[in-house]
């Protein structure tokens, strides 16, 4: 065991990181806005809608995030019209492929996530709201998405964890982030083992953080609840 690859290694892996973390949250930070969106049209009565919606959450619960990436970023680089288009400007950049891709993905979970914290909320609590004459735009804002969000922080917690490990998959479109770097090291010094201890070692780190930040909102609102 090379000792000292391990500590010369730390720095740089650590360093990496910072791209890790942009990636994760920007991606959580669009797909959080993304999966509210979708939930919403899945609560919609409206048959069309609904299947809109569903056949969004289906698709990209239901093919690998690196397919998805492999897609957007190699997939939508060959269609011509795109790379005429003011968006080719956004889609030529690994960085930005990922995080659509990222996105999405995030997003279709956490509209699932978020129609089921909606689906549980007791009709009672909406109907106490309007028997006080409060309009249904502010019961929706003040009184259904604070629950939903805070009874979803469970489930949305394990999605971050996720998330964050998903982000390894960058590395696939060139992007220097933890795995990448990591992989980068070994490719010059051929001694995997230690590399990838360090790199998983900074990932637990990371999920250990996550986990216990998750746990201390789900105290704290359930203490004010």
């Amino acid at each position: 065991m090379d000792f000292e690859l391990m500590v010369n290694s730390f720095p740089k892996l650590l360093n990496a990181t910072l791209i890790t973390l942009k990636l994760l949250s920007v991606s959580l930070i669009i797909g959080l806005f993304i999966g509210l969106f979708f939930a919403i049209l899945r609560l919609n009565k409206n048959v069309f809608i609904n299947r809109f919606a569903y056949g969004y959450s289906y698709i990209f619960r239901g093919t690998p995030l690196l397919v998805q990436i492999f897609i957007i970023y190699f997939g939508l680089g060959q269609i011509e019209y795109l790379r005429s288009t003011i968006f080719w400007v956004i889609l030529k950049e690994p960085y930005w492929c990922a995080i659509i891709a990222f996105a999405l993905n995030t997003g279709a979970y956490t509209s699932e996530i978020l129609r089921s914290a909606f689906q549980t909320i007791k009709p009672g609590l909406i109907e106490a709201g309007k028997s006080l004459g409060i309009s249904n735009k502010i019961i929706f804002y003040k009184i259904q998405i604070p629950i939903a969000i805070r009874q979803s922080l469970p489930a949305y917690g394990n999605e971050i964890i996720l998330m964050m490990k998903g982000t390894s998959l960058a590395s696939t479109v060139t992007l220097m982030d933890l795995t990448g770097v990591a992989k980068y090291i070994i490719s010059t010094t051929f001694k995997p083992i230690e590399v990838f201890i360090v790199a998983g070692g900074i990932y637990l780190f990371m999920t250990f953080v996550i986990h216990n930040f998750v746990k201390f909102l789900e105290k704290k609102y359930s203490f004010n609840s």
